[in-house]
């Protein structure tokens, strides 16, 4: 049986601005773009081979069925995916500067994917299931944060690595402390947590991931990754240390980028079979971390998340072109 992963969490449409380097009131218009930033990891370990299934509940509305239709396409397990009349599939609007950095804003007050819970969760969708991975968006008080709790004790008990991108979204809390709270209550759960460096010292308190690593690497973490943006990734384990450098690549649109980073990270961990992390190889790491540094690359060169996801053939050819 092949190794699979599965997410659990947002699914919504972005609406990418149609004009950069403009506050979001002033943006005069929008394309609609499938995202979430779960079914972004899903969707960039299923482009390139292998079985992703995501766990969300979308509105029985035209954006939840132009969502399945674009899951569909990158090959995403939609089959645990529950469609409701009751409530409605999440929205975002973003802007853009004219680096591709992104302004959210969320309409989620009837979001059907916060709906999703603990009733909806076929054990069976775990049978074949090597990690699950989860990211902060979902895990406001909401029968969806407890589908998550009850999806990560059942992970536990079967031996299913845990990993964490808590992708802070600071305009969907009313509370910060709670969200804080929230985040370090759930990276408990995780073997493998990627965090960056705009995220560090929210999360941790401390301004250098050297003062960080230890209060990560603790509890069930194993791997911590530390994203730089431009300026590359770092992997620590108890027993290794490593550093890459960033790419030189015009960007275009950051919206998906780190997502597609930890899912090509984690394709490696399944294509592989390597899930003893302590004891993974440096050279391995590093092979590992430099494909998804290419990958996350890929993505702010194009416009858009899910939609624009890259196979093996379009990301080899991407590299060449990048070490040409």
């Amino acid at each position: 049986m092949e190794d699979a992963l599965c997410v659990i969490g947002e699914a919504l449409i972005d609406f990418i601005p149609q004009e950069k380097n403009c506050r979001l009131k002033d943006v005069n218009g929008f394309t609609k773009a499938a995202g979430g930033a779960v079914a972004n990891v899903a969707g960039t370990v299923a482009k390139l081979g292998i079985k992703a299934k995501l766990l969300t509940k979308v509105g029985k509305d035209p954006f939840g069925d132009y969502l399945l239709e674009c899951m569909k396409k990158q090959n995403i397990d939609i089959s645990y995916v529950k469609q409701t009349s009751l409530y409605d599939t999440s929205l975002a609007f973003v802007s853009l500067d004219d680096k591709g950095n992104r302004d959210f804003k969320f309409y989620r007050k009837t979001a059907a994917d916060l709906a999703y819970a603990i009733e909806d969760i076929d054990e069976s969708c775990l049978d074949d299931v090597k990690i699950i991975h989860f990211c902060s968006v979902d895990l406001v008080p909401s029968a969806m944060k407890e589908a998550h709790k009850y999806l990560l004790e059942l992970a536990k008990k079967h031996n299913i690595l845990i990993s964490f991108d808590p992708n802070l979204r600071f305009s969907l809390w009313d509370d910060l402390n709670l969200l804080k709270e929230t985040v370090l209550e759930f990276m408990k759960y995780a073997n493998i947590i990627k965090i960056s460096d705009e995220e560090l010292a929210f999360i941790t308190g401390c301004n250098n991931i050297n003062e960080a690593k230890d209060s990560i690497l603790k509890d069930n973490c194993e791997l911590l990754i530390y994203t730089k943006g431009k300026d590359g990734a770092e992997i620590f384990t108890k027993n290794n240390h490593l550093a890459i450098d960033g790419l030189n690549v015009k960007a275009i649109d950051t919206t998906g980028a780190g997502d597609s980073f930890i899912g090509a990270f984690i394709y490696q961990l399944l294509k592989n079979k390597d899930y003893d992390l302590a004891n993974i190889a440096k050279e391995r790491l590093e092979e590992y971390l430099k494909f998804a540094n290419y990958y996350g690359a890929y993505m702010t060169s194009v416009e858009g998340a899910l939609a624009s996801l890259a196979d093996q053939k379009t990301i080899d050819e991407f590299i060449k072109l990048v070490n040409s």
